[in-house]
């Protein structure tokens, strides 16, 4: 069992749903984040999806490019996301790091290598956007091997003669992208968002996570009712790009995580 599947194993036997945050590896600089990141958990985070900075980035929008751009100004790179992870780990033994990010970077280390460096920094999951189920021996299969979870994307696109090959491999969870289009560019709504999660759970016994277009605490839980939990990315990684002080983020987040846990 991984530290995923006992966190959900854990929500589920307190009946509630998960919170899920994404923030960027290294924004604004390391220490930052690293700041940022120890601080989730206390602000009711469950699960920390861990952005790994890449320079051309297909699925998300401006506000999560930039902060990928910030980040690798800064100097920062796989090795310093995994040396994050790492530090962070030292304090907390529990708390899933799903590292979400591109292949190329994975690709440029060999497979092996960042398997084996990325169990050993603790990292418990990978979402790799441009991976898709034809290319599973790529990467997807060596890291379930290695006690990785590997989490697939399905999105509104996502039809029922798809659906059972982005389920084949997946592990963990399912994260269902509940807009067409990039991160921060539309509002969820949980009216659409239900009888696609519904689909989704009839097909398979891992617990959907909805994210995309999620940025208030009332968002966040009326979502969250329609699922297994939310994730917010791109309204976290704003106030960051504001400059604003690591404490009010976190506060930020804590409104967030509130809402996910209400529903």
């Amino acid at each position: 069992m991984t530290r995923i599947d006992a966190k959900f194993a854990a929500l589920k036997a307190e009946g509630k749903k998960a919170f899920v945050s994404y923030v960027m590896a290294g924004d604004p600089d390391y220490e930052t984040s690293l700041d940022l990141v120890r601080g989730l958990p206390a602000a009711g985070v469950d699960i920390i999806e861990l952005g790994l900075p890449f320079t051309d980035p297909m699925a998300d929008g401006p506000t999560i490019q930039l902060a990928g751009q910030r980040a690798l100004d800064g100097g920062m790179t796989l090795q310093k996301t995994l040396d994050l992870a790492t530090e962070f780990r030292k304090g907390d033994e529990t708390t899933p790091i799903v590292l979400m990010g591109y292949y190329n970077p994975i690709y440029s280390r060999g497979v092996d290598r960042f398997l084996a460096d990325a169990k050993a920094a603790g990292i418990d999951g990978l979402i790799v956007v441009d991976l898709p189920p034809e290319e599973d021996s790529e990467l997807c299969i060596p890291a379930q091997n290695a006690g990785l979870n590997f989490i697939r994307l399905a999105t509104p696109t996502t039809d029922d003669k798809r659906l059972p090959k982005v389920l084949q491999n997946t592990s963990g969870f399912v994260y269902y992208v509940s807009i067409t289009g990039i991160t921060g560019a539309a509002e969820a709504e949980a009216t659409d968002v239900g009888p696609e999660v519904a689909r989704i759970k009839s097909a398979t016994d891992l617990p959907v996570i909805v994210g995309f277009g999620i940025n208030t605490p009332e968002k966040s839980e009326t979502i969250a009712s329609v699922a297994d939990g939310a994730v917010v990315g791109s309204a976290i990684v704003k106030q960051i790009g504001e400059g604003r002080p690591t404490a009010d983020v976190l506060a930020f987040v804590k409104t967030l995580s509130d809402g996910a846990h209400r529903a």
